[in-house]
């Protein structure tokens, strides 16, 4: 069977380029980049140039890039490094919306004695900005950190993430943003940006598994979570997955040319049009976050009075790929935080699928899946209807 696949916030398919730089790697650059000989060092400037590549791609400089095992290596970095690294601070503030990589860990020091605030959202999705300026006005020396994501990766809806940062940088606090659903796909500029922290994976933008990275402003300083060496300017301790590396800058150049061009705006049309065909098409659904700031990467559809895991199995079974929620939490299917977070009633949430694209996605491939999705959708309402 030929699948549609259609869950590219989950992760996407490497490029060629990327396996092909892994490959060769694997088999001639495999020694240790922290070694003094002629062959540890070529692996060095290989993994120099690579960081290059990611530091052009978000606009940072060489230095403040620190290489991670993923996106969320990054975030946990991001939020434990600097409450390590700000003991007069102890507050951290964040919002339910956002990724398990970032609500988690917060949960986690919430229960270990740390102040977390969690900011209120709007019915849209987007974070409460006079509460943060409230925050901020009345308690701006105690807080360590505000994390908010830039792109929510159940919605694609985007937070006005230069307004957070301008508010945070007035009152001398700490900003970071994962920014996991954003870089690679749209232009990411940090050193125009009220940001002092940002987080990414590669494996989002047609990269490799198990690499991400981590921008720290100059300036910054984070404690390391993870000890036992001096890699990454004694930011993170291990051997350097050179591979990840060399993938992710290869990942991080295609990223750069694609963004020069504008198909953005092709898959930004194509998205609507698939969301305007399948609400003609189909009683009872609705775009979440649709009158919301989205990417174009994301449309997420609640089927009233439906499971998802039904409509995920059927489609499945027909060729479609698309999932519920988040990726990594979608196998417990548990309804969803952040759709409950934003005010969603439970029978649109239990309902709702989570379709995403990337730069390959073909207009080919939508008309196919809307065939499926509405045939799967109609078929699921005629049983409940016979019931």
């Amino acid at each position: 069977m030929e699948f549609i696949y259609l869950d590219h916030n989950a992760t996407t398919k490497p490029a060629e380029e990327v396996v092909t730089a892994m490959t060769q790697a694997l088999r001639e650059g495999w020694a240790n980049p922290s070694s003094m000989h002629r062959p540890g060092q070529a692996v060095r400037q290989q993994v120099e140039l690579a960081r290059e590549s990611v530091c052009d791609l978000i606009g940072c400089r060489d230095r403040e890039l620190v290489f991670t095992s993923g996106g969320t290596e990054a975030a946990n970095l991001a939020i434990s490094g600097s409450l390590a690294a700000q003991t007069n601070r102890n507050v951290l503030v964040t919002s339910r919306l956002e990724h398990s990589t970032v609500r988690e860990p917060a949960e986690t020091l919430e229960r270990r004695g740390t102040d977390v605030v969690w900011l209120a959202n709007d019915g849209n999705g987007i974070v409460e900005l006079d509460a943060l300026r409230r925050l901020l006005a009345g308690r701006a020396d105690e807080i360590a950190l505000v994390s908010i994501m830039w792109a929510n990766n159940e919605t694609g809806i985007i937070q006005p993430i230069e307004e957070i940062g301008r508010l945070c940088r007035e009152h001398g606090v700490r900003f970071h943003t994962d920014a996991t659903q954003w870089v690679g796909k749209m232009p990411t500029d940090v050193s125009s940006l009220p940001v002092d922290v940002l987080s990414f994976s590669a494996h989002k933008f047609h990269g490799p598994k198990g690499i991400g990275a981590l921008y720290v402003r100059s300036g910054v300083r984070i404690e390391p979570q993870l000890i036992g060496g001096p890699q990454e300017r004694e930011r993170r301790g291990g051997t350097e997955n050179v591979p990840g590396i060399i993938g992710l800058g290869v990942a991080a150049r295609l990223a750069k040319h694609w963004l020069a061009g504008d198909d953005r705006r092709r898959l930004a049309t194509l998205r609507d049009s698939f969301e305007q065909r399948i609400l003609g098409a189909v009683d009872e659904a609705t775009v979440i976050g649709g009158n919301a700031p989205r990417l174009w990467t994301t449309s997420n559809i609640a089927f009233a009075k439906l499971e998802a895991e039904a409509i995920l199995l059927m489609l499945s079974e027909r060729g479609v790929c698309a999932s519920a929620g988040a990726a990594c939490s979608s196998g417990s299917m548990e309804p969803s935080t952040v759709l409950l977070a934003m005010g969603i009633p439970d029978q649109r949430v239990a309902g709702s699928i989570r379709f995403s694209f990337s730069r390959d996605t073909t207009a080919d491939e939508i008309d196919r899946a809307l065939e499926i999705i509405a045939a799967v959708i109609g078929r699921l309402r005629a049983t409940m209807a016979a019931v």
